[in-house]
């Protein structure tokens, strides 16, 4: 039986967009359809992690 679910977004992103990301993140759960049908059941989690793109 599955009880906790940890989802780890790693994203490459340029310095600019990090406040949207971190942003987003915040609510983006909601908006997800395997989410709102798990989530009273499974404890989910979820960790962003953002690495600077550069200029690729």
């Amino acid at each position: 039986m599955v009880r906790r679910i940890h989802v780890r977004y790693r994203l490459r992103l340029r310095p600019e967009q990090r406040p949207a990301a971190e942003r987003v993140h915040g609510f983006h759960a909601d908006g997800c359809p395997v989410y709102r049908t798990i989530r009273g059941c499974v404890d989910i989690t979820t960790s962003l992690d953002l690495e600077d793109a550069g200029d690729t």
